[in-house]
């Protein structure tokens, strides 16, 4: 008889926290969320055993995680960036006292999930061997993902801690928070009124939630996997204005005012990476088009029941 996989997905109450535990709810195995508050309503999944706990609190954490897992999961961290001590303390820390934690549980797999802003202003397509310094990351949450990956890479080398860190591009999907990119988009064309843009010239990469679940749970089965840092992307660079005039398309209404919003001094114009990693490593590429990923993703916002 094979053994039920547990698994704790920290930041389970998030939107890819939510998807990664109803397919994991799905695979029969048994799912424990850790967040700071409970979830929300559109995210709440009834099998789920929920946990309140800060990551940042090593007293609370040995207080709170008392059960084995075969694999952790790690979405965890503050959402808003704006306040950077928070930030910086729930994703460099956070991770830092669960990696700690689970140094001596024999655990299957610690999967943390980074971010493409670890790698500063590197030229795209990114890629895996681009070495970046915490120093030059101008970005508070992009050192503290970056000084997260540093640490796990030393507790690979030198414990054989089995993590992997999978640098995620910009992810997608129904029951996103309204205040990112492309839920604004969608909700703004929705309303048909009229909502400010940029000018649209960035390229960056999107990719849809299944497709980033797909990759965690081939990341967490594939111990070819452990100590290597792996891009999580489609590889597939859009224009934002292109993005934009599609999902007016689709939606058939929307009244974007282009330019109104101006780029910062700092932004990065090309964002997107090379997967050539994940392809040979965890067998791993995106199988859903934008075009299709996008239509689900509408028509959650529409009102309509999605899978």
């Amino acid at each position: 008889m094979k053994t039920r996989k547990k698994i704790l997905i920290v930041g389970g109450t998030g939107f890819i926290g939510y998807h990664l535990s109803k397919a994991s709810l799905k695979k029969g195995w048994k799912v424990t969320s850790i967040s700071t508050k409970p979830p929300k309503k559109i995210r709440f999944l009834p099998k789920v055993k929920y946990i309140i706990c800060d990551i940042t609190n090593k007293k609370i954490i040995n207080r709170k995680i008392k059960e084995y897992f075969h694999y952790v999961v790690n979405l965890g961290g503050y959402v808003d960036h704006s306040n950077k001590k928070k930030t910086f303390k729930s994703h460099y820390y956070g991770c830092k006292n669960l990696a700690d934690f689970f140094l001596n549980k024999q655990l299957e797999a610690f999967i943390q999930i980074g971010s493409c802003i670890e790698y500063g202003r590197a030229k795209s397509p990114q890629t895996e061997n681009k070495f970046s310094n915490p120093k030059f990351n101008k970005s508070v949450y992009g050192k503290a993902k970056l000084m997260s990956s540093i640490y796990l890479k030393k507790l690979f080398k030198k414990k054989g801690f089995p993590s992997t860190i999978l640098r995620l591009y910009l992810a997608y999907g129904p029951r996103q928070d309204v205040n990112r990119f492309i839920p604004i988009i969608i909700t703004g064309c929705i309303r048909n009124k009229p909502f400010p843009c940029s000018e649209g010239s960035q390229l960056r990469d999107f990719l849809h939630v299944k497709d980033v679940v797909n990759g965690i749970f081939k990341t967490l089965q594939n111990k070819r996997a452990r100590g290597h840092i792996i891009n999580i992307g489609s590889g597939k660079p859009r224009k934002i204005k292109e993005i934009i005039k599609l999902i007016k398309d689709k939606v058939k209404k929307g009244k974007p005012k282009f330019g109104k919003i101006s780029l910062r001094k700092d932004e990065i114009l090309k964002l997107y990476p090379s997967i050539k990693k994940a392809k040979k490593i965890i067998k791993w590429q995106p199988k859903i088009s934008f075009e299709r990923g996008l239509l689900s993703t509408i028509s959650y916002y529409s009102g309509s029941k999605t899978k």
